[in-house]
């Protein structure tokens, strides 16, 4: 059985490009029909200690299995958007209907890599913008000539799709989920702690743009025992549960580890869905569907990722057909 409205997060942070292609073919095989791929140039952590380039694996994700993936890109900085709106429709032309693409604003700790001066968010959000911009005029057909926060020179995108890739705007605020029912195609937000919270961000967005779709990336660490599963999330997600917008300044994983360490078993829980029972993670995919959201991608964020999918394939994914 499948549920059209969850998803399967693959993350590259964690494990080795082959191990997370692996993963990717398992949850195809359990039911899931849809995956979300990070696209990062460093992990989250050192204790993670991966981050393969999404762009290479995903043409050998999509072969390998019928998921339709998406992946979330920061266009402007270490990416060109002409290449990216090239690689996006390369993907959706191999692929028809299985690939989109969403973009945000970035973070230093991967677009820091090319010595750009980060701007302030205000900044970012209008590049992100231009970005676009470029991009769909190219899956347009048009010859682009653009001169602004990026230049683009008389490019023609000659390789395109019958359809262009969906562009879903990310945010994490009320604010620019407001902003980018104006122009994206839809909208991917993050769980988080305050459901009240998750909440407005769908609202502002919704009310502006109704009838765009709305994912939500959640954060769950399943496994046999509650012990492992909290040792887990405490391991591999922490750093991820530093509270505040700090981390969108730091550079390296070792800046994330520094801030990480103050983290301690509380905050993760009250952060990542623990739990070894089905049921509450059930119950929190539940509560997640009745924000008037159109998927929910589940993130295991511990390594233990084939039992995990086995699980929520035979007795959760399910409950949602």
């Amino acid at each position: 059985m499948t549920a059209d409205v969850l998803g399967y997060h693959a993350s590259h942070e964690q494990f080795a490009p082959s191990e997370v292609l692996e993963y990717a073919q398992l949850a195809d095989e359990q039911g899931f029909e849809h995956a979300l791929a990070s696209d990062h140039f460093h992990p989250w952590s050192e204790q993670q200690g991966e981050s393969g380039l999404v762009w290479s694996w995903l043409g050998s994700a999509l072969e390998a299995t019928d998921l339709a993936f998406g992946t979330v890109n920061a266009p402007g900085y270490r990416y060109h958007p002409a290449i990216i709106a090239q690689g996006a429709a390369t993907l959706r032309e191999m692929y028809p209907e299985r690939f989109w693409l969403a973009v945000g604003s970035g973070q230093v700790l991967n677009e820091g890599i090319t010595g750009v001066d980060w701007p302030i968010k205000e900044e970012r959000n209008a590049r992100l913008e231009e970005c676009a911009t470029v991009m769909r005029r190219l899956w347009d057909g048009e010859e682009v000539t653009h001169h602004g926060r990026v230049d683009v020179e008389r490019a023609t995108l000659y390789s395109r799709p019958e359809t262009p890739p969906p562009l879903i705007g990310a945010a994490l605020s009320e604010e620019t989920a407001e902003w980018l029912a104006e122009w994206a195609d839809g909208m991917i937000t993050i769980a988080t702690p305050n459901h009240e919270d998750d909440a407005a961000r769908v609202e502002a967005f919704r009310e502006h743009a109704p009838e765009k779709p709305v994912y939500l990336k959640a954060q769950h660490s399943y496994a046999s025992d509650e012990e492992a599963a909290l040792e887990g999330a405490v391991e591999q997600w922490r750093n991820q549960c530093i509270p505040g917008t700090v981390t969108q300044e730091l550079r390296t994983p070792e800046d994330y580890d520094e801030l990480g360490a103050q983290i301690g078993a509380e905050a993760v829980e009250a952060n990542v869905r623990v739990s070894a029972d089905l049921d509450d993670h059930r119950e929190w995919i539940e509560q997640d569907l009745e924000l008037d959201v159109d998927r929910v991608y589940l993130h295991n964020v511990n390594t233990n990722q084939e039992e995990f999918i086995e699980a929520f394939g035979e007795d959760v994914l399910p409950a949602f057909d």
